[in-house]
């Protein structure tokens, strides 16, 4: 029972007392009666009157309560005109302001926060108590190729592919380097934040591929520039030399001719063979900027296939196509698209070596897609992180120069990439256009 059925109760009783009271001096006494009456009727009129001066500003406390309930801090009680009531409804208000002045404050901070990691150019994601993912930004949603609402809530051990795996290993407190598909590096950090009392993680990913390349670059690019300056010229001069010596063959002794003319067309030979081995490298520093034009992807396979037709039929290498049923036209230089398809097809002939099998499929989609597998023996993840390194090759006369090119074409083009272990465990090479 509420305190204002309290006081009703205990007024109607009271003065219910007082009037059969007063009811014992009707017959004789008329004059008390009706005294005793008129003072029932006084005290009837101040108990309403101290009931409204004591419920009223109960009830604007308990209003106010309902609204500290109903998070409502926007609502504040006005004076009722005694000392001790005002006093606590001042009290009140100042409350009120204070809450609603401090949730103002969260909420703009909040919200500044939430611009601030959607528009930070690292990838943030921040995990629930559980390790689910509670929220991420666009970029690191592009990091771990998917859409930022279908992430939220799995857990990144669940997510495909290789860099989340490592994310979700990633342990608090140290930055790592990780290098996921062999060309992209990230450095990543796990660090932890207070929510409410209870401890919860956040990884932030930094990607420094296109500084490490442009740094790799620089260097790389000045060493190749010097060495092809100076070994075209020396080249030049010493096959003037050793041509200019083939002039003296009638000198010769007959018995040692054909071994001083084989001996120079040697070292001519040896001689072209440096100057092309520098000018591959002196191709990947000059590669111009790409003139994109819209082409036909599934033309460009074919054309290929027919390039390699004969070299795969000497070595019983099939080709599978899954192609998409539909045109599909993407915007390239066809020059240097067809350079790096001829590169990636050349690969993987040479990694099958006989009887083997090169699957090509392509997707139309947003972001068409073409992946291109081969039946070869593949690679360890020591190898993967170091198959887009200048100057690093598995072959025995590699030179190392294939694969960067592929790299910067594609990356001049803006083409995501990746070179990796599939279900099946087949090498494949992913292009997204």
């Amino acid at each position: 029972m509420n305190l204002r059925s309290q006081y009703l109760i205990f007024v109607v009783m009271l003065h219910g007392i007082f009037f059969l009271l007063s009811l014992q001096f009707l017959p004789g006494q008329p004059f008390v009666f009706f005294l005793m009456e008129g003072l029932i009727i006084i005290s009837i009129g101040f108990s309403i009157k101290l009931f409204r001066s004591l419920i009223a500003p109960v009830k604007l406390i308990s209003d106010g309560v309902q609204s500290i309930k109903a998070r409502d801090f926007n609502t504040q009680l006005t004076t009722v005109g005694q000392p001790e009531m005002d006093q606590l409804i001042n009290v009140y208000n100042r409350m009120i302001e204070e809450l609603r002045e401090e949730r103002v404050k969260q909420q703009e901070q909040q919200y500044f926060l939430e611009k601030l990691i959607q528009a930070s150019p690292a990838g943030i994601i921040i995990l629930e108590l559980d390790g689910n993912i509670h929220s991420i930004n666009p970029v690191a949603s592009k990091f771990l190729a998917g859409n930022a609402k279908r992430l939220i809530g799995s857990q990144l051990a669940a997510i495909e592919g290789n860099f989340a795996s490592q994310l979700a290993q990633l342990p608090p407190g140290i930055i790592e380097t990780i290098v996921p598909d062999g060309h992209r590096a990230f450095k990543c950090q796990k660090s932890h934040f207070l929510d409410r009392g209870f401890q919860r993680y956040f990884i932030l990913i930094e990607e420094l591929t296109e500084e490490l390349i442009k740094r790799e670059k620089q260097t790389y690019g000045k060493i190749i520039r010097f060495m092809s300056h100076e070994i075209s010229n020396s080249i030049g001069a010493i096959n003037s030399i050793l041509n200019s010596l083939l002039n003296y063959q009638g000198q010769i002794n007959k018995d040692d001719l054909d071994d001083y003319s084989g001996a120079i067309d040697v070292a001519i030979s040896r001689n072209d063979h440096l100057n092309q081995f520098m000018q591959n490298y002196a191709q990947i520093v000059r590669l111009p900027p790409p003139a994109m034009e819209k082409q036909d992807l599934h033309e460009l396979l074919h054309s290929i296939e027919t390039l390699f037709s004969g070299e795969c039929q000497k070595a019983s290498i099939a080709w599978e196509w899954n192609l998409d049923g539909e045109k599909l036209e993407c915007e390239f230089d066809l020059q240097q698209i067809e350079q790096a398809l001829v590169n990636i097809i050349k690969n993987s002939i040479e990694a099958i070596g006989e009887n083997g099998k090169i699957s090509v499929t392509t997707l139309n989609q947003t972001h068409p897609e073409l992946r291109i597998c081969d039946s070869g023996s593949g690679f360890t993840k020591t190898i993967q992180a170091q198959l887009f390194t200048p100057f690093f090759s598995t072959k025995k006369n590699g030179q190392g120069v294939g694969l960067i090119m592929i790299r910067d074409i594609l990356m001049n083009h803006g083409f995501r990439f990746s070179l990796h272990q599939n279900e099946d465990q087949r090498t494949e090479f992913l292009i997204e256009f």
